[in-house]
């Protein structure tokens, strides 16, 4: 299993419509994407953003099926320009030891797959994903 967590704050010029809009955004990604397991949308208690999200995904090739569903490829082609700083990391009970440069690897490939996304992650302003054990500094 996977836990797939997301953690953002939202720019501090956005009507309240807009924040609505984007915390809708993730909620019909885990809502409308078979690979979701279980997921949970609500306000980062104790950090430094607000507002997390947690899906539950099997395996890599749950993970990738995650990745490239059109709720999620929605959400970020549409949320992104909502975000000030977000960040992404996984929780796994795998024991294999190159698992997070695997999660790495999906998470490259799917910007290298969708260089639009690319581009909207880019521009904002902290935006940090899993990069796997052997980019880690």
């Amino acid at each position: 299993m996977i836990f797939h967590i997301n953690r953002l704050t939202f720019k501090s010029d956005l009507t309240d419509q807009q924040r609505q809009t984007g915390l809708d955004l993730l909620r019909n990604a885990g809502q409308a994407n078979p690979a979701v397991r279980s997921y949970i949308v609500g306000p980062d208690i104790g950090g430094e953003f607000e507002w997390g999200a947690v899906y539950v995904l099997e395996g890599l090739d749950g993970y990738w099926d995650y990745l490239t569903h059109p709720a999620h490829v929605t959400s970020e082609m549409s949320g992104m320009a909502l975000i000030e700083k977000f960040e992404a990391f996984d929780v796994t009970d795998s024991d294999d030891p190159d698992f997070s440069d695997k999660i790495a690897e999906l998470q490259a490939r799917n910007y290298q797959e969708h260089p639009e996304l690319a581009g909207l992650v880019a521009q904002v302003p902290s935006f940090t994903v899993p990069v796997g054990s052997s980019n880690q500094q």
